[in-house]
C-alpha cells in the first residue's frame, strides 16, 4: 500500500498530461491500421465488380474508398500534431529541470559567498602576507648572527651526515674481510704496473740491439 502510494505521489500533471497525448497517439495509430484495410477492401472490391461489368458498384466502392482515404489523411494530420505537442512538452520540462538545477546552484553559491565574504579573503591574504614577511625577518637574523667558523662547522656536520647515510645504505662488511680485499687490490695494482713496466723497457731493448748490428761493419 505505501510503495503504491509514494510511485502515485511521483507521478505529476504534466507527466499524466504527456501521458494521455501517447495514448491518444497510440489509438490513432489503430485506427490508421483498420482505415488502411478497408481502403485495401473497397479497391478489390471495386475491381471486383468492374471485372464483372457492374460499373455502379465499382463506381460506389471507389466513393467508399475515397471517403476512407480522407479520413486517413485527418487522423494522419491529428497524429502528427500529437507527436508535435508531446515533444514540446516534454522539451519544456527539461529545460524547467535545468532552471531548477541552476537556481539551486546559484543560490548555494550564494550561500558560500556569504561564508567566505570579500574583506575576509582580503584579510587572510594580508595575514599571510605579514607572517611570511616576519619568518624572512627571523632567517635574516639566525643567518647573520652565525659566524664563519659556525657556518663551516655547519656545512662540514652536514657533509658527515651525508657520509654517514650513504655508509648506513651499504651492506655490512667485516673488517677483516675488507682488509683482505684492500691488500688483495694492492696487490693486483702492483702486479699491474710491473708487467706495464717490462712491457714498456722491452721495445727499448729491441731498439738498442738492432742500432749495433746497423753500427758493426759488413764482411766483404
Amino acid at each position: 500500500m505505501g510503495s503504491t502510494t509514494s510511485k502515485a505521489d511521483k507521478i505529476t500533471a504534466h507527466d499524466r498530461a504527456v501521458l494521455d497525448l501517447k495514448v491518444q497517439r497510440d489509438k490513432l495509430k489503430q485506427y490508421n491500421k483498420r482505415l488502411d484495410l478497408v481502403i485495401a477492401k473497397e479497391l478489390n472490391l471495386a475491381k471486383t465488380h468492374l471485372a464483372k461489368g457492374d460499373k455502379k458498384r465499382a463506381l460506389l466502392a471507389l466513393r467508399r474508398k475515397k471517403f476512407q482515404e480522407g479520413l486517413l489523411e485527418k487522423t494522419q494530420l491529428q497524429m502528427s500534431n500529437l507527436d508535435e505537442l508531446t515533444f514540446s512538452i516534454e522539451q519544456a520540462l527539461v529545460e524547467k529541470q535545468v532552471f531548477e538545477g541552476l537556481t539551486a546552484g546559484n543560490q548555494v553559491l550564494k550561500e558560500l559567498h556569504k561564508e567566505m565574504s570579500l574583506s575576509d579573503v582580503e584579510k587572510l591574504m594580508d595575514e599571510t602576507a605579514e607572517s611570511i614577511a616576519y619568518q624572512n625577518e627571523i632567517d635574516e637574523i639566525l643567518s647573520t648572527r652565525l659566524s664563519v667558523a659556525e657556518e663551516e662547522d655547519i656545512e662540514r656536520e652536514l657533509d658527515e651526515m651525508a657520509a654517514q647515510e650513504i655508509n648506513d645504505k651499504l651492506p655490512n662488511v667485516p673488517a677483516s674481510l675488507g682488509r683482505e680485499r684492500v691488500t688483495e687490490a694492492q696487490r693486483d695494482l702492483e702486479e699491474q704496473e710491473e708487467q706495464a713496466q717490462s712491457e714498456r723497457s722491452a721495445p727499448k731493448k729491441s731498439s738498442n740491439k738492432n742500432s749495433r748490428l746497423m753500427n758493426e761493419p759488413m764482411l766483404a
